[in-house]
Formats: C-alpha cells, structure tokens, sequence
C-alpha cells in the first residue's frame, strides 16, 4: 500500500485528442469481382462515406453472405461498429480484414483505433507500427500514434510524431490539436497555448480545442480567462461534459463555490466516468429530509480528497441523519473513531441498508457550502493516544521536530509540478534548531542518494503501515512540510501545523492568492511565483521556520 504519501487522484485527464475516424483511403481497385458484387460494394462505400450507416451495414452483411472474406466488406462493416460503440464486434471484423488483406495501411488504421477504444493502448501502437511500416509518411496514422504514445505517457516521443504531421500539412487541425496536447504534457504550457489558438483558426467553434485550450489557461494561472474559454466551448455544444467540468474548476478556483455544480460533470470525463459506480438508494445532493434515514457517504478518489471532505459527516449527523462512510481500506482504522459516523466500512465491505448514496466530492454541493460556511471543526480526524505514545517514545525530543515531504504519487497527472527533489530543501536542513523527519514511504531513486548522505534527517515513513501510523506520526511532531499531497490533508485535519508547498497555479482548493486555507486553519501557503520556481519558497520558508523553531524552543 501506499500509505499517508499517497495522493489524490484527478478526476479527469483534462485533455482529450483529436482523432477522427477518416474515409477510407488505400482502396484498392476491385479486381475480379462479379459485376453484381462490385455494384452491391460501391454502394456500400457510398452510403457509408455520405453517413448512411444502416443502409452502409445492411449492405456490408448482404456482401458477407456472397463472400466472407471480403476485405472492404469486413473492414467497413467493422468500421460501423466502432463507430456503434460495439467494439468487440469491431474488432473481430477487422481483425478479419486484415486476415484477408494484411498489406492494407487503412485496416491497421482502423485496428488501431479500436484497440485504443478498449483502452489496449501498447496493441493500438502496434496496430499503427504496421500501417506505417506499409504507408511510412501517412498522416493520419502518425497522428494516431502520437495520440496512443501520449496515453502511454510518452510525450516526447508523440511530440515527434504530431511535429512529423505537421511538416507534410501544418494545417492538419488533429496534428495541431494534439501537439498542444504533447506539449502540455511537457509543461511547456505557452507553446501548447499557441498550438490551440493555430488549430482555432481552423475551427473557431470547436468545443474539444476551446475546452483543451482552458486546461492550458488555468496551467497558467490564468482562470478567468480559462472559464471563459471553456464557456465558449460550452456555447458550441451545451451538453459537452469535459468543458463543463473545466469550467467549474475554474470557477472554484476563483473561490465561486457555485462551481460546485459543474463539478457533477465529472462522472462523466475520463478516468470517472469508468469508475463510476451503481448504487441501490438514489443520490442524494440535499434536497430530501435525512431525519431517520440512511446515508452511505462515499470515497470517489484519491485518499486526500477522502480526508478533506469527510468532515461533512458531522454536519449529515444532526441532520438526524444515520451516516456510513465507506472509504478506501487504508484509511478505514483511523476514521473508524470518526464523530458523526455511526459506521466506517472499507471499500467494497458489504454495506448495511440505506436510503441515499453521496459521493464526497458532492457534499459541498449538496449542503450549499461557501467559502465562509466550510465545515472546520478541527480537529475531525484524531489517532489512538497509545499510537501516539509509542511513536513519541521512539522520536527524539531535544528540538523541535518537523516532519517532511517532498513528493507524492509519481503517476499524478500534475506530479511534474507538484513534488520536488529533497535536495531542493537542503537549505533547510541545515536549520540548527529544529529535526527533520522523513515521513516518505517511496524514496525516489534520485531521491535516495541525498537522503543517505544525510544521517541527521531520520527516516520513518518506510514503516507506515496505514493512515493511522501516519497520523500517529504527525501528532508527535511540532510541524510538518509537505508538498500537495494527502499527508498535507491529514495534518491539517488534525490540526497539526502545515507549511504547504504549492506549485504555480495550484490545485482549486487552494484558491489563489492567499497564504491560508478555509478548509483547514493549520495550514500555511506558501506558492510558486513562477513554474518551478521552488528556490524562493524554499528560501522564504526558511525564513519562516527559523522564527518557528526559535518560538517553539521557547515554549519548549
């Protein structure tokens, strides 16, 4: 497991490619075919390049019964159900095709496609390795390469391919589009920003570009002009999700708790929306009466976000309301105590009856929070005393101790910016009156050989075993540095002190601007002024520190 150093979970990967199934283009001339069967596949190909898809499949079939192994047949016919969403029928037709015809770049193509749809994303780069390998300077299957390469978290490699694309047409709006995509990946958020506004001149509507376009904008620090832009994609098409919820992020990052409804949008973007979970009692968002009834609030994401709003149970308790929290297993011993939980259930635990389900994340919406109305009663979390006694034992208290960490879940979609190296805080370490305490549970290996050379910094994290060891740990330290990561949550809950690290244009609950939290009043902000700028807040926490270690020596 990955303990109290694991982190939330976006919800979305905000970006989606532009990658449209094209006509057929590598027909091959129809060669001794009875006339009656090259008329009947004429037709096919016209209906189905003009849109008439059941008159295209019915025409497809009909040719199957004269000739099963027909290539354009099997291949269009397959290409009709990926476009159904029926994708293991897709596949097996296609799969057929090439069967039938392995030297057709266009099946590959397609095979392509179809594997990327299952999410089989190493078998889609194949698919296009053998496209190109018969068609080596093909546009479109490098685009869809470069497309699969990013899902496989190779953006490097899939800059080169969308730059390839572009050398042959620099207007081919997918290579536009998703070049943006790659060097947002990169962090190289400018040149993304004008890859998009190039692909907009192409198309000024196009609601994916405008949404894609907003994600570069709030990566900027610039939200307002985020929510605009995703407000114009939402005005081109009103029902598009993934616009939706960027522009509710926006909104809650300028503090506009109204964003909250938009955030509803998220169940159906990306990662969610295929995690997205039945339940037998209908949703609750706070309209019904809870006295007398059961609620089964539940974990949605990463193991930060399951911390900061479970102090909404308290609030569904004098309601009158029956609360069950349901959370991911490691956290499930330490909210076990949780006032306001009648029970604490581990993910997938059976759960006892209940009349509504709310996930978390909507609790804010569901109970009208605002900025000033953020439930914080802390502490709200709090670990077993003779938890606490043993790691007090174990630690030494000549000085004040500080906990450390600095960096989370590699797999984040914003771990780029949000962790750092342990050297980065060298200038800390160096702090004669304070201890530093490592609290990582996963060392990097660039981490590793820093960290070895300094025996003064005592390790602790590797023996985690759940959050309550982590929030045992906390509680017998003075203060804690971490970067964005649940253990930054955790302590805050807790109400022990945080200097938070925050990287530019942070995550939405940290707002912008301010050096405190609504959401938890232990917390001390200290932000990046410019992308990976982490030296001068380093050297104006250093600042801070050494006024903290001086007070607590006092008190000591």
């Amino acid at each position: 497991m990955r303990n109290g150093l694991s982190q939330r979970l976006q919800p979305t990967q905000h970006l989606q490619p532009t990658q449209h199934l094209q006509p057929m283009q590598h027909l091959q001339p129809m060669r001794h075919l009875q006339p009656n069967f090259s008329r009947m596949l004429r037709r096919a190909l016209r209906a189905h390049e003009e849109g008439e898809f059941d008159k295209a499949e019915r025409l497809y079939t009909a040719l199957l019964r004269q000739r099963s192994d027909d290539f354009d047949a099997l291949h269009g016919l397959g290409r009709i159900y990926y476009r159904r969403g029926r994708l293991d029928a897709a596949l097996a037709l296609i799969q057929a095709a090439l069967k039938s015809d392995i030297c057709r770049p266009d099946g590959f193509a397609s095979l392509g496609l179809v594997f990327h749809a299952l999410g089989q994303f190493q078998r889609a780069l194949v698919s296009y390795d053998e496209g190109l390998r018969l068609e080596p300077n093909d546009a479109e299957l490098l685009n869809r390469r470069g497309v699969a390469l990013l899902e496989l978290n190779r953006p490097r490699e899939a800059l080169e391919n969308f730059e390839r694309v572009l050398a042959f047409d620099p207007n081919h709006f997918d290579g536009l589009g998703n070049l943006g995509n790659a060097l947002l990946k990169l962090n190289r958020v400018m040149e993304a920003l004008a890859a998009y506004d190039r692909a907009l001149k192409l198309a000024p509507e196009n609601a994916q570009l405008l949404t894609n376009r907003a994600v570069a904008l709030r990566r900027l620090d610039r939200p307002h002009e985020a929510r605009i832009s995703a407000g114009r994609a939402l005005l081109s098409k009103p029902d598009f999700a993934q616009a939706r919820f960027v522009e509710s992020v926006a909104r809650l990052t300028l503090g506009d708790f109204s964003g909250w409804r938009g955030y509803e949008a998220r169940w159906r973007v990306g990662a969610l929306a295929s995690q997205r979970r039945s339940f037998a009692a209908p949703l609750w968002l706070g309209k019904e009466s809870l006295e007398g009834k059961t609620i089964l609030l539940h974990a949605e994401q990463g193991f930060g976000d399951t911390i900061q709003f479970a102090r909404f149970a308290p609030l569904l308790a004098a309601r009158g309301a029956r609360v069950i929290l349901e959370v991911q297993p490691p956290l499930a011993r330490l909210l076990s105590q949780m006032q306001g939980a009648a029970a604490v259930l581990a993910r997938d635990a059976p759960s006892p009856r209940y009349d509504f389900h709310c996930p978390l994340l909507s609790l804010p919406l569901a109970c009208a929070t605002t900025p000033e109305t953020v439930p914080a009663e802390i502490p709200y979390i709090a670990p077993a005393e003779a938890d606490v006694a043993s790691w007090r034992a174990c630690l030494p208290r000549r000085r004040p101790l500080v906990g450390l960490v600095w960096s989370g879940e590699r797999l984040h979609d914003n771990d780029l910016n949000r962790s750092m190296l342990l050297a980065t805080l060298a200038p800390l370490l160096d702090l004669p009156d304070i201890g530093f305490v490592s609290l990582q549970h996963e060392v990097r290996e660039a981490d590793a050989a820093f960290l070895r050379s300094r025996s003064d910094v005592m390790q602790i994290g590797a023996k985690f075993t759940d959050f309550a060891d982590t929030a045992a740990a906390l509680y017998a330290l003075d203060a804690v540095i971490s970067v964005d990561t649940a253990v930054a949550h955790l302590a805050g809950a807790m109400g022990v002190p945080v200097f938070l690290l925050l990287p530019f244009a942070a995550d939405f609950r940290w707002l912008r601007e301010r050096a405190d939290s609504p959401w938890y009043p232990s917390l001390r902000l200290f932000r990046q002024p410019q992308f990976g700028d982490w030296d001068s807040v380093v050297k104006l926490l250093r600042q801070e520190l050494s006024q903290f270690g001086t007070r607590c020596g006092r008190a000591a």
